[in-house]
């Protein structure tokens, strides 16, 4: 028992003393972090603007992906094909033609970032997707109210990447729009064939995204 407390006493004098050394030099200029880039997207709609602040830091897939489909204009004149007014607004992937929602071709999806730690809180903007965990493409939507029932650890949870931080007004107006039932026409996930997928949330009166641009 001695022998193991000198053997304690031996490891720990090093230490000891390398703390009082620590307290005679002076602390070394600490650079001050650099400031994250904010990077904010502006969605133009046939009702109003609203700005986008992305969150790379905590979805940096999602925020990527996201922004190659701005970047490429795939968003302009897609429109808000579904409308729950006490759940979410979602578009990115249909587009009005020949009086129908056609769905665009979309790139591969990508792996789903439910677990990054950010809620679907009321104002928050996360990526759509099917039962298929790892299905997302272009579409997203915006959380009208918060949806715990989408965080992880439930079904995979849907992945934040960003929140509204201009014109939540816009979207409470979007929310509010009279919808229907309507068939939308896309191609089957399975086959690649045409189907119709009737919803009952699509708006009467298309609400077209416009644009999304990067914000300057």
């Amino acid at each position: 028992m001695k022998r193991r407390s000198a053997i304690l006493a031996l490891l720990l004098l090093p230490l000891c003393a390398h703390a009082e050394e620590s307290k005679d030099k002076p602390a070394a200029d600490a650079k001050p972090a650099a400031p994250a880039k904010v990077e904010k997207v502006r969605v133009k709609t046939s009702k109003g603007n609203f700005v986008i602040e992305l969150n790379r830091e905590k979805a940096p897939i999602s925020v990527e992906n996201f922004l190659s489909y701005v970047n490429k204009k795939f968003y302009d004149g897609t429109t808000f094909h579904r409308v729950i007014p006490t759940f979410m607004i979602q578009g990115g992937g249909f587009a009005a033609a020949n009086g129908r929602l056609m769905q665009k071709d979309v790139e591969k999806p990508i792996k789903n970032e439910g677990q990054n730690g950010l809620k679907n809180l009321r104002g928050t903007v996360a990526m759509a997707r099917t039962a298929d965990i790892d299905s997302a493409t272009s579409q997203f939507f915006v959380n009208v109210v918060d949806n715990p029932d989408l965080d992880y650890p439930k079904n995979g949870g849907y992945a934040v990447f960003g929140k509204v931080v201009e014109g939540m007004d816009v979207v409470d107006q979007i929310k509010g729009v009279p919808t229907r039932q309507s068939d939308l026409s896309m191609k089957h996930p399975g086959t690649g064939q045409p189907m119709r997928m009737p919803s009952n949330d699509v708006p009467i009166e298309p609400v077209v995204i416009e644009s999304i641009e990067v914000a300057k």
